[in-house]
């Protein structure tokens, strides 16, 4: 047991406060951003030196099936669970003393299992460390606290509040609206606390009932872990208060989308200067190529990006979501904006991403078309100055065509790996499979008698 305090970060020896843990979650993110594993007596997982999965787990749907890939021999074999000692977190929403750690996963010769998504985003952040780069991001939340929902039939509505009423949507920075679940938030900042997590600032967006959570920049793999950790917390402190806390795209009708933008910027991995700002604080081509990257690329991970059928609910004309891969300056109406900054701060905001994107996969989905920018050297079109929604759609409106695109892109498949890029194909064209044998309520209110 002395051991593993030893290998503890500061956050999780405080939170134990002198006393030993009395559980321990091995966790591993699998292919939807849901943590899988196993939980035991922290005296168990001291004295244990392996700790085994089978790689099925990244092959299980967002409904519960299973999808193999297209001539794949399938045997199910374990992969071999390694504990990341510095992603060692409280889990203060338990009654006793319980740590998560997320665990990289090994095949059995030691070497990574190329279809876990934290060890996608760890191929891509190596390929620009090759090139004597270092990526940094900064990833926003967006999500809806909303009343419990336990009938799937019925339709989604935000909570009530402090004052008895439902959360009022368009009331975007309104300081009055977050206050009106303030409880949650609270606990949210003390389970972010307790687990050693840094939050830039909080802020109502807006649709009723969502909420905008800024996170620090930093490295790709510790700020996905964050999100994956956020995630957790958030909804665990929405239960403490009777609702519940959503990630979807778009859970509710006629309300906004929640996003998970991505600002980025690259560092010389020497010096630690922005390739994206000269010595005279000018944007430079490394700029320009890493924009046009994100152009030529962005569709074929769109994919990933909004990986579900209601992700693209989300991409509607004047509801706050790009529709297509314009970019500009300090203009939100495009996919792709560069925020307003000092030298040393620029960077690319990309707003294409759903909150219901898996936060491994999506940072590297987005790095990976950067990267690709970068190393074919072209320009992107002239930045856009006027409303981007008035160009219309330039991204694929569903999952089948946005699959389409994922598969056809040789240079995507090779950045992010083709045993990942075939086994995700296959789970998402499942997905939609089964989505397209679902009849909706619309199509009975308006086909059942009139067609």
């Amino acid at each position: 047991m002395d051991d593993l305090l030893a290998k503890l970060p500061r956050p999780a020896l405080d939170y134990l406060d002198g006393h030993r843990p009395d559980e321990i979650e091995c966790i591993v993110p699998d292919l939807s951003g849901i943590a899988r594993g196993k939980a035991m007596p922290a005296a168990k997982f001291s004295g244990q030196s392996h700790f085994y999965l089978p790689n099925s787990i990244f092959l299980q749907t967002i409904t519960g099936d299973w999808a193999y890939p297209e001539g794949e021999l399938y045997t199910e074999p374990d992969m071999v669970l390694v504990p990341d000692f510095a992603t060692a977190s409280a889990a203060p929403w338990t009654a006793d003393r319980t740590l998560q750690i997320i665990h990289d996963v090994n095949d059995r010769d030691g070497k990574p299992v190329p279809i876990a998504p934290r060890n996608v985003l760890k191929r891509v952040v190596a390929l620009y460390e090759e090139q004597g780069l270092r990526p940094i991001v900064a990833p926003e939340m967006e999500f809806f606290l909303v009343a419990r929902n336990t009938d799937p039939n019925q339709p989604v509505v935000p909570p009530v509040g402090r004052t008895g009423r439902r959360a009022a949507q368009r009331q975007a920075y309104s300081v009055s609206a977050v206050d009106e679940y303030g409880p949650v938030i609270d606990d949210i900042y003390d389970f972010a606390e307790a687990q050693g997590l840094e939050i830039d600032g909080i802020l109502q967006e807006g649709g009723a009932g969502q909420i905008e959570m800024n996170l620090r920049h930093g490295d790709p793999v510790r700020l996905a872990d964050e999100i994956f950790y956020f995630k957790r917390l958030i909804r665990e402190a929405a239960l403490r208060h009777d609702c519940f806390a959503t990630f979807m795209a778009k859970p509710i009708q006629d309300e906004p989308g929640s996003a998970m933008h991505i600002h980025h910027s690259v560092v010389n991995a020497q010096t630690g200067e922005n390739i994206f700002s000269d010595a005279q604080g000018r944007e430079t081509e490394a700029f320009l190529h890493f924009i046009a990257g994100l152009q030529n690329h962005l569709p074929s991970v769109i994919a990933i990006l909004a990986p579900y059928v209601n992700s693209y609910r989300r991409y509607v004309p004047d509801f706050a979501a790009p529709i297509n891969l314009e970019w500009g300056r300090d203009n939100r109406t495009t996919g792709l904006r560069v925020p307003i900054s000092g030298p040393a701060a620029r960077r690319v905001e990309n707003r294409l991403p759903g909150m219901d994107v898996n936060p491994y996969l999506g940072i590297a989905a987005s790095l990976a078309c950067g990267l690709l920018g970068l190393r074919e050297g072209r320009l992107p079109r002239e930045a856009f100055t006027g409303n981007a929604f008035a160009l219309g759609e330039g991204i694929p409106g569903n999952l089948g065509e946005a699959l389409a695109l994922f598969e056809a892109d040789a240079a995507m498949q090779e950045v992010l790996g083709p045993e990942f890029c075939k086994v995700y194909a296959a789970v998402k064209k499942n997905e939609n499979n089964q989505f397209l044998q679902v009849i909706s309520p619309w199509e009975r209110e308006h086909l059942l008698l009139n067609v």
